[in-house]
């Protein structure tokens, strides 16, 4: 059942992707939106034949529920999003004085707020966290 909604939305990156870009093709939607039409296809895609894959080949299931129930590879996982939370933030700090002094005020204040939005989901996360465990 849960996969069965997965390949629906699937077809829907699909759907949704090729009409971006057709209306991006005639002229309609500016090169952004043919462009994200374009990816929404190639991820449509992408994830059908993977779903395919999985249902039709049984070492493949077998090899990706592993990779997805392993507790190392979800250990791994978690601790990637800690490092790729902790760069994002130390890149956006040195890019928030880099942007300034290069006197790009408006991008330089929006990384600042992408700095304060990652600090206050890491605090409401761990408030919600610390309470659940």
């Amino acid at each position: 059942m849960k996969h069965d909604r997965r390949i629906w939305l699937s077809v829907i990156w699909l759907i949704l992707g090729a009409v971006l870009f057709g209306l991006g093709l005639v002229g309609e939607l500016d090169e952004f939106w043919s462009g994200m039409g374009g990816g929404l296809i190639g991820v449509g895609v992408v994830r059908l034949v993977q779903f395919f894959r999985y249902r039709k080949n049984d070492a493949y299931r077998e090899k990706w529920e592993t990779e997805v129930s392993d507790e190392r590879n979800q250990f791994l996982r978690n601790k990637a999003w800690a490092w790729a939370g902790y760069l994002f933030v130390l890149i956006s700090a040195v890019a928030i004085i880099v942007l300034r002094l290069m006197g790009q005020d408006l991008l330089s204040t929006a990384a600042g707020y992408a700095v304060c939005l990652m600090v206050v989901l890491y605090w409401g996360c761990y408030l919600v966290l610390r309470r659940k465990y």
